[in-house]
């Protein structure tokens, strides 16, 4: 764990930061964050992290982390805590409230952490869980902190021997994973769920869609009935920590890993990387 953090605007020593226990954060889950990498350093895609925050800020009814605050709170943990590649969180509370659903008066409770992350494995394998994504609810599409929901499901599969879980939408329609988008294959064409599926406009996804197009990689955002998962030749799951993560697996169905079009999403996007934000 970090032993600095950033709190409500000033940095502090980990075990000196105190946050109330009627935290609405804590009590309902009213609250909104993002997770970052840091390369050498300094945080990838900064910016377009900045912006959904800023989206899911304004769904939910909460200020946004002005992006000079958010930028300087970042560096600042990252020095302290002398990190370089890293995972770094900015959450932001609507703060102390009353035991109920209803939100108190007081100010928000905002805060940065970063720690040392461990690689994935080389190829992920994953299970379709038994529950729903509500493509129409109040929350679709934000980076909310109530992740109840997240939690039941990769417990769910983790059981199963898989390290992460994939949701369809109460149309039928494949949606995300708990922590991911995910991408097929099907007849040789690269395909993506819309956003019109509930899921999370993926920092990490956009950027795949925008590397594909700079590439001349052809991918497509479409509605995709859960049952592709059973009749794609290849898939990968995206993310903030997992970029570009081949798929070896779905439930008990093998894939190659990584597929032939995964190998050159995956050659395109470390290129943006390593060419930074």
């Amino acid at each position: 764990m970090s032993a600095f953090i950033w709190l409500n605007g000033r940095l502090c020593r980990r075990e000196e930061a105190h946050i109330s226990p009627h935290d609405h954060g804590l009590l309902v889950g009213d609250g909104v964050f993002e997770t970052l990498v840091a390369h050498q350093g300094r945080p990838f895609a900064a910016r377009e992290h900045w912006e959904r925050l800023v989206h899911s800020c304004e769904v939910t009814g909460l200020t946004p982390l002005p992006e000079a605050d958010y930028l300087a709170a970042m560096d600042a943990v990252l020095k302290a805590n002398q990190l370089n590649e890293a995972r770094i969180r900015v959450t932001i509370t609507s703060g102390e409230g009353p035991l109920g659903s209803e939100r108190g008066a007081s100010a928000q409770t905002v805060f940065v952490t970063a720690t040392t992350y461990k690689p994935w494995p080389a190829a992920e394998r994953v299970c379709l869980v038994p529950w729903t994504r509500n493509e129409t609810g109040a929350l679709a599409g934000v980076k909310s902190t109530s992740y109840g929901e997240n939690v039941r499901a990769l417990a769910h599969v983790r059981s199963r021997g898989c390290g992460e879980a994939l949701l369809a939408n109460t149309r039928g329609e494949l949606c995300e994973g708990t922590g991911s988008n995910v991408f097929v294959v099907i007849g040789g064409r690269l395909i993506t769920p819309s956003l019109a599926s509930g899921c999370l406009a993926g920092v990490t996804r956009r950027l795949v869609l925008q590397t594909c197009r700079e590439a001349g990689i052809s991918c497509f955002e479409e509605a995709l009935p859960v049952a592709a998962l059973q009749e794609c030749e290849e898939a990968f799951l995206t993310s903030s920590t997992r970029e570009v993560h081949p798929i070896e697996q779905i439930d008990e169905r093998q894939l190659p890993t990584p597929g032939s079009i995964t190998k050159k999403v995956m050659t395109a996007f470390l290129r943006l990387t390593k060419n930074g934000d």
